[in-house]
Formats: structure tokens, sequence, C-alpha cells
């Protein structure tokens, strides 16, 4: 699986947590940015992820702010990106498993480290189940065509 991260500076201590567990569990990456706590603006990371996730160079990606709201908001301007800011484990369970999502966001001042990796873990071992579901997410892709 490759993943895109991306995070703001208020989300950089996060992000490299996280790259050591997708290291740890053998998942390709790649890092978006940002790479100190200089002050950046989230859309500029959050558009570079969102749009190659939409265009299927990676299969996921994980973002993380603050907060993780302004990240997923931006995200989910892009066509075909379904994001989903999640706070613990069901949630990261559900985004998959009912609402196909490819981008996990995360606030780094909202959830407790080990909190937060098991969230990402949960994510990433979590599949789409179909079904029922696919008829809800042609309803969503048939809103983003309109």
């Amino acid at each position: 699986m490759k993943i895109a991260l991306g995070c703001d500076h208020r989300g950089l201590k996060l992000k490299l947590v996280i790259i050591d567990l997708l290291k740890d569990i053998g998942y390709e990456y790649q890092d978006f940015g940002c790479y100190n706590t200089d002050p950046v603006d989230y859309p500029d990371i959050t558009k570079e992820v969102a749009m190659v996730v939409a265009s299927g160079e990676f299969e996921h990606g994980i973002l993380i702010c603050s907060s993780g709201i302004g990240m997923s908001i931006a995200a989910n301007k892009v066509h075909g990106i379904r994001a989903a800011l999640c706070c613990n484990v069901l949630s990261a369970q559900r985004a998959r498993q009912h609402n196909d999502a490819n981008i996990l966001c995360l606030g780094e001042g909202m959830l407790k480290q080990a909190v937060a990796m098991d969230i990402v873990k949960a994510y990433l071992s979590t599949a789409f189940e179909g079904g029922r579901h696919e008829r809800r997410l042609n309803k969503i892709r048939q809103m983003e065509a309109a």
C-alpha cells in the first residue's frame, strides 16, 4: 500500500511518529511536507496529498494538523476524495468500512500519541465493505458531478 503523508507545522511531531509506524509495518510512503515547525498554510499541503490520492498514484493519504478539521475540509474539496477526521478506532474503522475513506485526517492537539497510532493501524487494516454502502457512495459521486 502506498501512502501520501502531509502535515502543517502543528502536526509535524505526530507525522514523524506515523512515519516510524509505516516503516515498521512495511508500507511505502511519501512525505509531502511540511518538514519543520515554520508556519505553513495547511491547504497547500492538503492539496498536494489529495491530488495524488485522487489521481490513483497513492492508495491513501494521511493528513495531520492541530485539530484535523482544516485538513479534512480542504481535502474534501478535491474531486474523488473522501477524507475522514477520526478521533477513535471505531470512527477509523467505519470511515473505511462504510465510506471507503481514502484520506485519514488527524488532530495532533486532540489525540494522545498511542490513540493516534491505534487509529492509523485501524484505518490501514480495515477494508471497504461495499454492498449497501456502494449505493451511498454512488450518490456522493453524483453530487460531485453536479
